[in-house]
């Protein structure tokens, strides 16, 4: 974990960045071909912090071109794997060089308190991309049991070109999730930020120049909804890995269907459940999970533990733990390292989540405006079937939902259009198994809010995911194709001697 600055260091590093502007193609920073930019706003202050390029479909086309050329020549798709392990690890090595500035510049782009940038982003980014590229030559392929007369190999080959379509909550870390195993894998990458957070994936791509990664096969290409459409729409691009909105995850299916039917990969929203029963043993412990759970990174996170599904004879007291453990949550500047909630991503997103608080009827705890854009951490009970039990609300906003048993729990759980996460808080061993095996998520934690870690597969069920999975070896799959060779062994040479 880094040492932490004071909140007047780190705001005169930030008075000292040099934000990157352009698209990065090529191996270089390019402006848009229209000449268009956009204002990229601090959403603590409001500021306009720099311009970005506003990239258009002729953008993307070039991406395309660039990282095709590359893919094909091979500068990068037939490097031995030992030597595309050796590049990652060393751009792993330059990004704990450049940690600090990455933090801040994560910072001020997207809201996000200092304390999670300097202590999860950034150090899980590094390990991330350190992880896939220590990996990559250790995947063996394989050899089925075929006849005495064939041998049938089984190889892994990179897919291609492959879009890679970002959110905003968590920039720098999505992105290494998506690159780490494309490029371990051999892939060209074309990426799509989001327009609110790009800053930090285009200063990755100049890093990784300077680790050695050839130029065209990681271009970064800015702007709105149309460039991740161009994206999704591209004749040339054999494989897009979205994660967002279901709603906009759809359209990439739609995308896939209206075009060359690429290979898609989605992790989508939730609505993750935490379940409580009234045999969990010490709720202090219980309650800092589910405070972490539902307020960390202002509740924009889609592994959030937004539902609380708790027995009716614990509720009360755990209520009263939460409360104490949500005042160490302290909303205010994101670059003060006390401070745990900063801001939400836009004004358009905080007038969304403060819409949801003028829904509640029963406020339990918070539910005040804090400043324009900060909502203090707020605890909801909400009936069933209503919005807030329902939406995937995206920000600092836990519902409860009181229930009579562990089968109630359950059934509420599972009965969601959504399925990506879920925990269990129980000290009954079988009850949490069994509950862990009956819930309808991608992952479930036992007592304990959780995501597994990069060894582990994360996405989800139902509408929360669809095609494949982020972390661990498993995602090497969705970047790679599947080739068998057969080869017949059958002697058919005339061994008659004249």
């Amino acid at each position: 974990m880094a040492d932490l600055l004071t909140q007047e260091e780190y705001r005169a590093i930030a008075a000292s960045l040099d934000l990157p502007q352009n698209a990065w193609i090529d191996g270089a920073y390019r402006p848009a071909a229209s000449g268009k930019t956009y204002e990229t706003v601090n959403p603590a202050t409001g500021n306009v912090i720099g311009t970005v390029a506003d990239c258009g479909a002729e953008d993307v086309d070039l991406a395309v071109a660039k990282a095709r050329e590359a893919f094909e020549d091979g500068r990068w798709s037939r490097l031995h794997p030992g030597a595309r392990k050796e590049v990652l690890v060393r751009l792993a090595k330059l990004l704990e060089r450049n940690a600090r500035e990455l933090a801040v510049m994560e910072s001020l782009d997207s809201g996000k308190t200092i304390y999670d940038c300097e202590t999860v982003d950034v150090p899980e980014t590094i390990h991330v991309l350190k992880w896939h590229g220590e990996l990559i030559d250790k995947i063996y392929d394989q050899v089925s049991p075929a006849s005495n007369d064939h041998i049938a190999m089984i190889v892994r080959e990179p897919v291609g070109v492959v879009g890679l379509v970002l959110p905003w909550n968590f920039p720098l870390l999505m992105l290494a999730w998506k690159i780490g195993p494309a490029l371990a894998a051999g892939c060209s990458v074309v990426v799509k930020p989001a327009a609110e957070t790009a800053l930090t994936a285009l200063r990755l791509a100049e890093i990784a120049a300077e680790s050695g990664l050839p130029r065209g096969v990681l271009n970064i290409v800015t702007g709105s909804g149309a460039v991740g459409e161009a994206v999704g729409r591209h004749p040339d691009i054999d494989m897009v890995s979205f994660t967002g909105s279901t709603v906009t995850g759809r359209k990439f299916l739609h995308y896939s269907a209206d075009s060359n039917l690429k290979e898609v990969v989605l992790e989508m929203g939730g609505k993750n459940p935490c379940i409580v029963l009234d045999d969990a043993e010490d709720l202090d412990s219980v309650a800092a999970h589910v405070v972490n759970g539902a307020f960390w990174n202002m509740g924009q996170n889609c592994s959030a533990a937004s539902r609380l599904i708790v027995q009716r004879g614990v509720k009360d007291r755990l209520l009263a733990k939460i409360a104490e453990h949500a005042r160490e949550w302290v909303v205010g500047d994101p670059l003060d390292p006390q401070v745990r909630v900063g801001a939400l991503i836009s004004q358009a997103h905080f007038a969304k989540v403060s819409g949801y608080l003028k829904q509640a009827k029963t406020v339990l705890m918070g539910g005040k405006v804090i400043a324009d854009g900060f909502i203090e951490p707020t605890v909801v009970e909400a009936a069933r079937g209503s919005s807030l039990e329902v939406e995937e609300i995206f920000g600092p906003i836990l519902t409860v939902i009181p229930v009579g048993s562990f089968e109630e729990a359950i059934a509420v759980a599972n009965d969601s259009n959504y399925g990506l996460a879920a925990s269990i808080f129980t000290a009954n061993g079988k009850r949490a198994l069994r509950g862990a095996r009956m819930l309808r998520a991608g992952t479930v934690t036992v007592n304990s809010f959780g995501e597994g870690d990069i060894t582990t597969p994360f996405g989800g069920y139902k509408q929360s995911g669809f095609g494949g999975r982020d972390n661990s070896i498993h995602a090497h799959d969705q970047y790679t194709q599947l080739k068998t060779i057969w080869l017949d062994l059958t002697d058919t040479s005339d061994t008659a001697i004249d």
